[in-house]
């Protein structure tokens, strides 16, 4: 119940400025938000679920793999200071470029399937997730350290208890940032060289001149934010225990 309170506000703002844009403008091309939902709730059963749970599954899997691959290399090269030097040079410069410049380059590499677009969107996220990382784990007292290798604790009981549980709130964190940033790179990918994705319906949608399809994909793409957004709030509940207490 409280999990659904807390969005009726935002709702009811987000619908009521839509609704005030759409009388000012008056133009097909901005419906009204009523107009939107029922178109939908109409093509969601019919065709919209498809494209929703492709484009879910692409941006998942990107995320997934840059916190499977930037997480273990941002805290080893956090705690190694000459590893540190060699490395972050290039992050620095690899970090500014907009990665999306290279979608045709990685395209021909891996094809037009899925993979090209995961690999895309885990590769802007590895940098945010790797640099939090790093940035986090330089940042632990040493003196923890110290105490716990006085005490005979192995370099992975140091992980286990000190690092990883240090790190993980500011990695959430960055997770959370890294959602909007995710789902723009995925439309952008999926307006061309695919049939499935919901980039690739409101794209559709838009040529056809049909614009209450193109807004209940937008629709489907906001609440794809929606349930990234909660999926990374409960593995925070789930692994950053002690910020519950």
């Amino acid at each position: 119940m409280k999990t659904v309170k807390k969005f009726v506000i935002p709702v009811l703002v987000v619908y009521i400025t839509w609704w005030l844009g759409a009388i000012l403008i008056d133009r097909p091309v901005l419906p009204v938000p009523h107009k939107a939902i029922v178109q939908f709730f109409k093509i969601l059963p019919k065709q919209l679920w498809q494209h929703m749970l492709v484009s879910l599954y692409r941006v998942v899997s990107a995320m997934g793999l840059a916190l499977l691959l930037g997480l273990p290399l941002g805290l080893l090269i956090g705690r190694n200071r000459e590893m540190d030097k060699m490395i972050s040079p290039v992050i620095y410069l690899l970090h500014p470029i907009p990665k999306i410049a290279f979608l045709p380059v990685i395209m021909l590499l891996f094809g037009l399937g899925d993979l090209a677009k995961i690999f895309t969107i885990a590769m802007i996220v590895f940098f945010l997730v790797f640099i939090t990382a790093r940035d986090a784990g330089k940042n632990i007292d040493k003196q923890i350290y110290y105490s716990l290798v006085s005490m005979g604790a192995s370099e992975l009981q140091i992980y286990q208890h000190v690092v990883i549980p240090a790190v993980m709130p500011a990695v959430f964190t960055i997770l959370r940032l890294s959602i909007g940033t995710a789902i723009a790179v995925l439309f952008f990918s999926e307006t061309f060289a695919t049939n499935y994705g919901v980039g690739f319906f409101i794209i559709d949608a838009w040529t056809r001149i049909v614009y209450e399809e193109m807004f209940a994909g937008i629709i489907g793409l906001s609440l794809i934010g929606l349930i990234l957004y909660a999926i990374v709030d409960l593995l925070e509940k789930r692994i950053c225990k002690w910020k519950n207490i």
